[in-house]
């Protein structure tokens, strides 16, 4: 997700050339998918500006047809979706290189790789395996604004649901130890969005939203965000530099 491998995609690739993002259905705001995030979608267009690079959306038409862990061109899978989008991007840019925020699900990453590997584009995955207790601290001291968007998890709660993981960095470690959470969210436990951070030209915020109850379970009830207004806000010095340039800035900041 969500957090990190932005800036991680510069650091690998010196230059990220657009956001790929595939929406759910319309009129639909959570779908249970096997591979994309689709709450908070109509937030991304926001992440794109604040970053500023181009966004390419495409909708999610498929549903988890093949459903082994490795991973072959199977109609209608929700993973031709990605090819597709993908296959756009690759002939109206000059993209290269595909940059996932993949941490410990096999089936996801092996499913990128394979779209890869079919257009010929280098997938880079720079959190792959980091230990995640690690992971969320580093995110959080590179001052990434996490804000938990989706909840599914035992410990969890509606009441959780657009609080921010520096707030509930304890409250994840206590329930890590007591029930074996994953605190990056790796095991479906809970979807975030980065609403700023060094990369970000603008700070995006969360003017007015409401939490839906997806699935209500007395063990582990699915909460989600629903945004209904989003601005963004200018951060001074940062809209006129580019991607690379704010990068390296926070990186002499931090050093």
């Amino acid at each position: 997700t969500k957090s990190m491998h932005s800036r991680e995609a510069v650091v690998s690739t010196q230059s990220t050339g657009a956001l790929a993002h595939l929406n759910p259905p319309q009129n639909t705001e959570e779908l249970d998918s096997y591979m994309y995030q689709t709450v908070g979608h109509n937030a991304v267009q926001y992440v794109a500006k604040a970053l500023g690079v181009q966004l390419f959306e495409s909708e999610i038409t498929g549903s988890p047809m093949l459903q082994d862990l490795g991973y072959k061109e199977t109609p209608n899978d929700e993973v031709e979706d990605l090819y597709e989008l993908l296959k756009k991007i690759k002939t109206e840019t000059s993209c290269t290189a595909v940059c996932s925020g993949a941490i410990f699900s096999t089936y996801q990453k092996n499913r990128v790789e394979e779209v890869c590997k079919r257009l010929d584009l280098v997938n880079i995955a720079p959190l792959w395996e980091r230990n995640q207790d690690v992971l969320l601290q580093e995110m959080l001291d590179n001052q990434l604004n996490i804000r938990i968007i989706k909840v599914a998890s035992i410990g969890l709660d509606k009441s959780h649901v657009g609080q921010h993981a520096v707030d509930l960095l304890s409250h994840f470690n206590a329930i890590n130890k007591k029930f074996g959470f994953n605190v990056c969210g790796e095991g479906g436990e809970y979807e975030s969005l980065v609403t700023d951070c060094p990369l970000f030209a603008y700070k995006i915020l969360i003017d007015a939203s409401e939490k839906v109850c997806h699935s209500q379970c007395d063990v582990a009830p699915v909460w989600f965000e629903k945004f209904n207004k989003i601005t963004l806000e200018e951060k001074p010095g940062l809209k006129e530099l580019t991607l690379k340039e704010r990068l390296q800035r926070a990186c002499t900041q931090g050093s």
